[in-house]
């Protein structure tokens, strides 16, 4: 396999990858950005079909199903919202009166793709979609100064949604090359966003399964 490719988990109809940071999920226009996951994860197991992706920048876990059916099923636990994914994310700034492992809070605002600024996303009170984060100040110190490091749960799962709810409140993530400052993005060599945790219903048995990979920043 690709030692770049990160097998988590495979079975006849289920993959698990942990994605690094700069991968593209799946193929970009033009011949320079045919790399990516998927290609890489078919290479080897030629079945392996995308069910959800993660943006280019960002690290962590992402499911494939292996043949037309089991993406069918997996699909449609995306759409019915049985998939539970955490990130953690270092953001700028430090968010007042959070407390590590307290309850969690909501950012609940509107997303729309902004088709003036693409690929960028944007708060849209009048015509944007429903957008529903959960975030809370992780236990785990953040490591650079001036910043707080977060558990993230994404109820719903608009495109940058994690990045443009973060920036909309204040305090983008560090190292974001669309949503941060200058600054704030030199703070780190990376996007500091990683899919940690995500739980999923298997697509034959429909047996709870949960993967977890460690987050490397």
């Amino acid at each position: 396999m690709n030692p770049d490719l990160s097998l988590v988990h495979a079975d006849d109809h289920l993959l698990v990858f942990d994605k690094p940071a700069g991968l593209l999920a799946v193929p970009g226009r033009g011949p320079d950005n045919q790399d990516c996951l998927s290609a890489r994860a078919q290479a080897r197991f030629p079945d392996a079909l995308i069910v959800h992706r993660l943006d280019m920048a960002t690290s962590g876990l992402i499911v494939m199903a292996r043949g037309i059916e089991a993406q069918r099923r997996l699909s449609m636990s995306f759409e019915k919202r049985r998939v539970h994914k955490r990130y953690v994310a270092v953001v700028a700034g430090e968010l007042p009166g959070a407390a590590p492992d307290a309850p969690w809070n909501c950012i609940d605002l509107p997303l729309i793709v902004d088709w003036l600024a693409r690929p960028r996303s944007k708060v849209d009170h009048d015509i944007g979609k429903p957008s529903l984060t959960r975030w809370r100040v992780a236990s785990e110190p953040a490591g650079l100064p001036g910043t707080t490091r977060l558990d993230l749960e994404p109820v719903t799962g608009r495109s940058h949604q994690l990045r443009v709810h973060l920036m909309a409140i204040g305090h983008p993530i560090v190292g974001d090359p669309l949503y941060a400052s200058e600054a704030q993005e030199a703070m780190a060599p990376r996007l500091l966003l990683h899919a940690r945790t995500i739980e999923i219903p298997h697509p034959v048995t429909d047996q709870p399964m949960r993967f977890e990979t460690p987050c490397p920043f």
